[in-house]
């Protein structure tokens, strides 16, 4: 009796070994699953989460668009990202549909030089991270220029004319 219960025992820690080793590597398949979230909805359902409405929209705006990775942003919007014409495209959306925003990266050298004078003028000390094209529901379109600094990235919204809107 006291070998059967030895014997127990030490297969205890490998029993133990296997369940983390399933565990883990289930774990790691739905994360993977998580990662990759493309635009094709079945008829009833929406893409992974994101709501049938808001996928229909995207549709309706961007007709031929059906690669788009799908995520909930900081500020509850769902943001389709995708490309078109070899540039990078995010478009936001609220949980019922309605549109926010579209915006797609550019090179500053595409900059208006109404643009250019005022950074020139007023940013010349700040290294220029990021720049992009937007088109807004209520602002309009307009250029969000990302300048580098200590913290957290400042942004300023130009009009094409160089008025600063935000």
């Amino acid at each position: 009796m006291k070998k059967l219960l030895n014997m127990k025992l030490a297969n205890f820690p490998i029993l133990g070994i296997l369940c983390l080793m399933l565990t883990v590597g289930c774990k790691n398949d739905v994360q993977q699953e998580k990662l990759t979230v493309k635009s094709e909805p079945t008829k009833d359902e929406s893409v992974q989460g994101t709501p049938k409405a808001v996928v229909e929209n995207f549709k309706k705006m961007f007709p031929g668009e059906n690669n788009a990775d799908w995520e909930q942003d900081a500020n509850g919007y769902w943001e389709a990202r995708f490309n078109k014409d070899d540039e990078k495209y995010r478009a936001d959306f609220n949980a019922d549909g309605s549109w926010i925003e579209t915006e797609n990266s550019i090179k500053k050298e595409n900059l208006s030089d109404q643009i250019k004078k005022v950074i020139e003028r007023d940013y010349s000390e700040y290294e220029i991270t990021e720049v992009e094209y937007v088109n807004h529901h209520s602002k309009g379109e307009f250029f969000d220029v990302e300048f580098k600094q200590e913290g957290k990235n400042k942004d300023v919204e130009f009009r094409e004319n160089g008025e600063i809107i935000n």
